[in-house]
This record gives C-alpha cells, structure tokens and sequence, in this order.
C-alpha cells in the first residue's frame, strides 16, 4: 500500500511540473524595450510640442496661415508613418499679428509656458529678429523659414533657417538683369521694413557696379496706392523697377504703373511668390521676373505630393512660404530621427543638415546658421509661374 501511495505520488508531481514546464514555454517573449512589452502591449506615446510664431490676423495674415498649414502637413505625414518612434509631435501656433513686440511674447509663452521643444518661426524678418535672442535665453532651437534679413542667425546658435537672405537674391537678381536681360537702367520701389531695405540696399550696390540706378522710392507696409512714386520714377525714364516687397503690394504697384503708361520690366524676390501676385496684378504683372525659392510646377513626385496634399487639405496652391515652411518642418523632424527629441538633440540635428532633399532643393546650413541652395529665378508667363533658371 505503501509502495502503491509512493508511486502515485510521484506521478502527481511529474505531471504537475510538466502542465508548469508547458506553461512557461508558451510565454510570449519581452520585446527588445523590455519586460513592459511582453504580451503585446506597447508604451504609450509622448507629446512633443512644436511651436510656430507668424501673423494669423492682420495684413500679413496670409503669410503666418501659410507658415502654419504646411508644419501642420509635415508633421501629420511624421506621426501617421511613426517616423520617430514613441512620439506624437503636436503643433502649438501662436499669432503675431505681424508685429514684432508680440512675437517676442509669443516666443516667451511658447517657452515658457507650452514647453515647446523646437519653433518653426517666425515668419517675418522682423519678427525673428525680436524672437531670436529669447530663443538662445530659454535654449529652444528655432528655424525660421522665411525671414530673409542679412545676418539674421548671426553668433545665435539657436538661430537658424532655411531661406535665402534677401542680400543674396537681390544681388543674384541685379547681376542676371544686366548679364542675361540687357538691362542698364532701374529704380527701384522698396516697403519701409527690414525685408523691403535689406532688398534694396543689396539690389542697389550691385546694380551701381553694373549698369545705373536712376531712382529710389519707399512705401509702407499696407499702402495701397503708389501713384506718387511711381509718378516720380516714369520722369528718370528706367528700363525695369525692382519692387522690394511682398506679393500684395507688388501686384498693385504693377497696376498702377500700367496705368500711368509705364512701361518697365518688374522685378522681384521671393515676397512675389504667390498666386496672389496674378490674381491682384493680372495682366500688369505678366512677364515680372523674380528670385524664389521654390518651383510648384517642378515635375519632382515629392513637390507634387506635397501639392497635392496642401490643395486637398486648404483648397489653394501652396506659396513659397509654405514650401520653405514644410521643409523647415522637415529638416527638424530628421535632426529628432537622427538626435533625439530634447531641446540640445534637435538644435545639435538642425545644425549638421548637409544636402537635405527638401521641395526647394538641397538644402544645407553653414555654421552661423544659415542656408546654402541655389537661387531660382521665375517669370509670370501666361498667368502662371515658369522657371528661368
């Protein structure tokens, strides 16, 4: 009885570690972030915060709405295709109205009040340059995608962009309407703010090497009628008037020039980069010539995705600051895929771009922060935008 009660129970036993044995053989493996893993949960994801500064209200309004519609774009494409693992990159935008002493306080409350990691911004010259050294204080990198002013991101290691300075495009734009149009005769009709007398005193120093500069006349921000200098210009008799501004304001001096009987070629930077130009100036702006930095009807399927997208999304054409916008949101997103999605990380990231594949071309950023890429130079033709060179 004894000996029968022995073997019974070690048949229990055995039994009992081979049910356990089996058990612990069909556990599901710790996945390679740990233990927390193990049975097919995942960590939950974190926010981080990218911010943007640009006129949402106001005369500039279309520029900051443009700014902000495209880093929303780019950084929905990142978080649908998890391109930085265990981030959900959420867009905190701030207005400035145009104005730079509120940019300077939506810098500080993008800081220190959102937390945001990075800035995308600010949109206007003037704006970045009030922004910036908050910026370098609080330590957040910011890229700025469209203000253009000469030695903006100067002894600023958190300063960047990824635009043209005006002193490039305007002295690239004076150098191709001698060489390649035949022209010796400007004037030259600027806004009264950073970017509209950065354009011109670059403008003006080459064009005096080159060929004359018959005429200089300012104009401020929001003006709507021209006639005055315009009247002015037509008596010095210039072959072209290169018109330091945006696109609203190009559009009606162009106009108005027109009717006066002033037959000139008109001239540009970026700031005409917008369907708006021939929606204001119609006919008057057909054959303006103007830098950019940015080709919608590029054939590239990566610029046409990206049109295709903004269009669906916003029910218009993207313009320069858009594009600029999108890869300045792009650039950030590779320096978090590359660095790491702390402050340091992404400035360090942003800092080494070297040839990026962006829709305005490659793209890389010097060490004082600014970019280097080629100059396009565009031309109305038929209503529509075709690339010069």
């Amino acid at each position: 009885m004894k000996k029968h009660l022995s073997t019974l129970f070690f048949v229990l036993v055995l039994s009992i570690l081979l049910v356990l044995g089996a058990g612990c053989g069909n556990q599901p493996a710790a996945g390679p972030e740990g233990p927390e893993n193990a049975g097919g949960t995942s960590e939950e994801k974190i926010n981080v915060k990218v911010g943007t500064v640009g006129p949402l209200t106001g005369g500039a309004a279309t520029y900051g709405e443009s700014v902000r519609n495209a880093v929303q774009i780019a950084l929905e494409e990142a978080n649908e295709n998890e391109e930085v693992p265990g981030v959900n990159l959420v867009l905190v935008s701030e207005d400035s109205e145009g104005d730079w002493s509120k940019a300077a306080n939506a810098f500080s409350k993008l800081i220190d009040q959102d937390g945001v990691n990075v800035i995308v911004g600010a949109v206007l010259s003037s704006e970045t340059a009030a922004g910036g050294p908050i910026a370098m204080d609080g330590q957040v990198p910011t890229i700025s995608p469209s203000s253009t002013a000469t030695g903006l991101t100067l002894d600023n290691p958190y300063l960047f962009r990824n635009c043209l300075s005006d002193e490039v495009q305007a002295s690239q734009l004076a150098e191709y309407a001698v060489s390649e149009l035949g022209l010796k005769s400007f004037a030259i009709l600027y806004t009264n703010n950073d970017y509209g007398v950065a354009l011109k005193d670059a403008f003006e120093a080459t064009a005096k090497e080159k060929a004359e500069v018959v005429a200089v006349e300012a104009f401020m921000d929001g003006d709507e009628h021209f006639r005055p200098q315009l009247t002015s210009i037509k008596q010095k008799n210039p072959e072209a008037i290169f018109v330091a501004g945006y696109y609203t304001e190009a559009g009606k001096i162009s106009q108005q020039a027109a009717e006066q009987g002033l037959s000139v070629q008109i001239l540009g930077a970026d700031g005409f980069y917008s369907p708006v130009l021939v929606e204001i100036g119609e006919d008057a702006v057909e054959g303006a010539i103007f830098t950019a930095g940015f080709f919608s009807a590029d054939p590239n399927p990566v610029v046409q995705s990206f049109m295709a997208r903004y269009m669906e999304l916003f029910k218009e054409e993207p313009d320069m600051f858009a594009a600029q916008a999108y890869d300045a949101t792009r650039i950030v997103i590779e320096a978090m895929k590359k660095n790491g999605t702390d402050r340091e990380a992404i400035r360090e990231g942003i800092a080494q771009t070297k040839d990026f594949p962006g829709i305005t071309g490659l793209t890389s950023i010097d060490e004082e922060g600014d970019t280097i890429k080629d100059v396009l130079i565009l031309q109305v033709e038929n209503g529509a935008f075709k690339r010069l060179r």
